[in-house]
């Protein structure tokens, strides 16, 4: 849909059922205010030159992200950025936050007039009215290159003459990548760091080659003060089939101390996929040699990792010839973390666990969670026959997988106590498990349409209907250990077993059954509407570096 000048003339009617002036501070408000900061003052003077360069182009990502969300964006962006009335700036921030004109936390529904109720499901990486069979029963047409150009990663899928074609994203977006790349190498050419350099050269002519393997390998391969993490990457935005990279970026300097604490994680993958609660075949017996972890503090983000709820760690690549060759490298957004723990996990612990619970809610569990969590996205089943998970479960599987990743991080962590790799103790698995169920609600408040959300929905009433959660008197809910750990276990073999086998149906029957709001989560849900659902950062180092110029 494209906008004539005038697209804010609509109809009273149309204009009273989106939100007027209060309803949208109020649902801004949703979102606390945080400022991060990272620790500029041990950089070479060669990375300070290189790091105005990456926040400069980390900012270009946001342009490019608004194209891929929906075709009338920049448009609509351009027109909300004229309106100096006070609900015109209200428009304009929460459009930004969003990166569009549908909420987040609102199940996708419009907040502004002129736009469709609800974002199109294929965002724009597919023509709008594409449907799910139209577009499979072309791809059976399609010789075998070509097949797999239409359902990968880095291609659009456009008509023409009437007929649909694949076009990468190198002419897609060829003005931005090229604009990217300059400041790319502006960056490479300022830091002396070997792996940065690399990184950032490979990746600048991966825009162009539209072939991203060389620079996944090198940002694997990156060992920098300056962290770095910009292109296009997780699917979350195609709905339809979850096959399209969305543009993002992060800027992040090491956290040095950190970092050298959690290697040690890494180091036991192997072990954890060797005792994989599923058939010995699924399992990997060789997974990718380099697990690196790094723990970082953001400077900066932007795209597709910049808008709704704000990322807190990720775990990448997605090329699964590069989770074979090289395992995946898990990165922990510290000071976003802590901002997440402190505004919002906090003050949900003091309304959702019982007093005697409340006492065991722990950041260092939290921190600890989050990191396994992104260690078991790169174990477990990564092939079914020729395919992917990916690719049978189709839709299905983001929510799949982060419900994989938060259950077999309990395993994981439950493991390590069990087999003395950690220090445990009853204290330790209480605090670990409550930490886990107060943060389940915040993670359910992003709703259910998102697949984080979606995700968390089938492991609470799963372990709710297992014992594991309970809920008693006044409302408040606690964990049973016990039960927790038998029913860790059953679910991470239940979820694997359907990733490794790709049954479509099976995940569909589960998603279907327990990714719901029963009546019991709605009430404890409905008790924390006045407490934020998320962050919403303000960069405060990036903006000294290099102070945007560009009116939100």
């Amino acid at each position: 849909m494209r906008f004539s000048a005038s697209f804010l003339a609509v109809s009273l009617a149309v204009v009273a059922a989106v939100p007027g002036l209060e309803e949208l501070r109020r649902m801004s408000a949703r979102f606390a205010r945080v400022e991060l900061t990272a620790d500029t003052s041990k950089l070479s003077d060669g990375d300070r030159q290189a790091l105005t360069k990456l926040v400069e182009a980390a900012r270009l990502v946001d342009n490019l992200f608004l194209q891929q969300l929906w075709s009338g964006n920049p448009q609509l962006h351009a027109a909300l950025q004229k309106d100096a009335s006070l609900l015109g700036r209200a428009r304009l921030e929460y459009f930004w936050l969003n990166k569009g004109p549908w909420s987040a936390l609102d199940e996708h529904k419009a907040f502004l007039p002129g736009v469709p109720e609800k974002k199109p499901a294929g965002a724009n990486f597919y023509p709008e009215d594409l449907t799910k069979e139209d577009f499979e029963g072309w791809v059976k047409t399609l010789p075998e290159a070509q097949r797999q150009d239409a359902t990968g990663f880095f291609t659009i899928i456009r008509r023409q003459n009437g007929k649909l074609s694949v076009v990468p994203y190198s002419e897609a977006y060829k003005p931005e990548l090229q604009r990217l790349s300059v400041l790319l190498h502006e960056a490479a050419d300022s830091t002396s760091n070997a792996t940065l350099k690399r990184y950032l050269q490979t990746r600048a002519a991966a825009f162009f080659s539209n072939d991203y393997y060389d620079s996944d390998v090198a940002w694997m391969d990156l060992d920098a003060p300056i962290d770095v993490t910009i292109g296009p990457y997780e699917t979350y935005n195609d709905e339809l089939f979850g096959y399209k990279a969305a543009f993002e970026a992060y800027v992040t300097l090491r956290d040095e101390v950190e970092t050298d604490k959690v290697k040690f994680f890494s180091s036991r993958l192997q072990e954890i996929e060797n005792n994989l609660p599923i058939d010995p075949k699924y399992r990997n017996p060789k997974i990718g040699a380099l697990a690196p972890i790094r723990v970082v503090n953001e400077l900066i983000s932007s795209g597709d990792a910049a808008h709704g709820v704000r990322t807190a760690a990720f775990n990448l690549p997605n090329d699964e010839r590069v989770i074979r060759e090289k395992g995946s490298k898990r990165v922990m957004l510290k000071n976003v973390q802590e901002a997440k723990f402190k505004s919002i996990l906090e003050p949900i612990a003091a309304r959702v666990l019982s007093s005697e619970a409340l006492g065991d809610l722990s950041f260092h569990w939290f921190f600890t969670h989050i990191l396994a969590h992104e260690l078991t996205h790169g174990i477990g089943p990564h092939t079914v026959g020729d395919s992917t998970p990916r690719k049978e479960l189709k839709e299905l599987y983001s929510a799949l997988e982060e419900a994989k990743a938060d259950i077999c991080g309990l395993f994981m962590l439950q493991y390590m106590f069990d087999n003395k790799l950690l220090p445990a103790d009853a204290d330790a698995e209480r605090e670990l498990y409550t930490t886990f169920l107060a943060s389940s609600f915040r993670t359910l408040r992003f709703g259910i349409n998102e697949a984080h959300g979606k995700g968390m929905a089938l492991q609470f009433n799963y372990l709710s209907d297992k014992g594991a959660f309970t809920h008693g008197s006044g409302g408040k809910f606690a964990v049973d250990v016990a039960k927790m750990k038998t029913s860790v276990r059953e679910l991470a073999r239940d979820l694997l077993t359907i990733e490794a086998t790709g049954d479509y149906a099976r995940a569909k029957k589960m998603l279907t059954e327990l990714a719901v709001v029963r009546p019991t989560l709605r009430t404890a849900l409905d008790a924390l509407k006045d407490i934020p659902t998320d962050i919403y950062p303000t960069h405060v180092t990036a903006e000294k570096i290099a102070p945007s110029r560009m009116a939100r």
